[in-house]
């Protein structure tokens, strides 16, 4: 049925009248004939006959009353909703997939600006895999933050910010003082994080174009401990700028400029088209990319 119809029903049973139906909707005295026509044959039922005063509800017309007021009221009501989202009051959870570097360099201050903006809120995190497209088509996840160039073809992206290398060493390194010149890169052992989204692939690729070779006497899957590990021994690790200052302030380590001229990247966050315009996502999005501006 279309749904014009109950309208039509409502606004005879309340006037008597098929003219003054037809007026109070804005349409022609003969298109209220035309669907009351079909609201009979879909009835089975004359539904409203014509008297001396006007036109009268029949028994069947009657009961109808009522649940067709029910539906058409719900059907305002949801033509009156707007999609809404207020952070203050919202209760959910955004589940985000981070790479380790955003894990380091935003889960903090996120959790910080959600506690005070929306208490109601929390996060859940997952890593970066070859399912995230997936997660974020579906609703799974509502973003993903990080260096992901697999991720730009099909999503939407903003990007956060740039990001460089820096190399980290012990504080009291017994060879690697104020600088760390090519040949001592060349000549001391070095760890190497080879999680998703490090960037560790650009600094291998550039390192190779170069000709340049390092002794990696030590390979992580991501940077778990990795403060405490380098503190503790002479290994050198090359990572994002933002992860050294973070190390630099969470362990007795120390940052260095790499020797070499390494690639720059960009730190972004993606979404599906789906929720472009959802307004809790787009929330979300704004809080991450305020982060950044500060």
């Amino acid at each position: 049925m279309d749904l014009k119809l109950l309208a039509v029903f409502d606004e005879v049973y309340k006037t008597r009248s098929v003219s003054r139906a037809g007026e109070n909707l804005g349409v022609a005295q003969s298109s209220i004939s035309i669907s009351l026509a079909r609201l009979r044959r879909h009835f089975g039922d004359p539904l409203f006959v014509r008297t001396s005063e006007g036109m009268q509800p029949t028994p069947h017309a009657t009961s109808l009353v009522a649940p067709v007021r029910q539906a058409l009221e719900l059907l305002r009501g949801i033509t009156r909703q707007q999609a809404m989202f207020d952070p203050a009051k919202a209760q959910r959870t955004f589940r985000i997939c981070m790479t380790d570097i955003t894990h380091l360099v935003l889960l903090p201050a996120l959790v910080n600006r959600l506690g005070d903006i929306a208490p109601g809120i929390s996060v859940e995190i997952t890593l970066i895999s070859g399912q995230t497209p997936k997660m974020l088509e579906s609703g799974e996840a509502d973003l993903a933050v990080g260096f992901m160039p697999q991720l730009e073809a099909g999503f939407y992206q903003q990007k956060l910010f740039e990001q460089d290398f820096a190399c980290v060493v012990r504080r009291n390194h017994p060879r690697v003082h104020s600088r760390l010149s090519q040949a001592m890169f060349k000549r001391e052992n070095h760890a190497l994080v080879t999680a998703i989204g490090t960037g560790h692939t650009l600094v291998e690729e550039e390192l190779q174009r170069l000709g340049v070779k390092r002794n990696v006497a030590l390979r992580l899957p991501n940077f778990l401990g990795i403060g405490g590990l380098v503190a503790s021994t002479d290994l050198v690790v090359t990572v994002p700028r933002r992860v050294a200052e973070t190390l630099a302030r969470i362990a007795d380590v120390k940052l260095l400029p790499p020797p070499f001229q390494l690639p720059v990247f960009a730190i972004k966050q993606h979404w599906h088209d789906r929720y472009q315009q959802d307004p809790a996502n787009r929330w979300l999005r704004s809080v991450i990319s305020d982060l950044f501006l500060e």
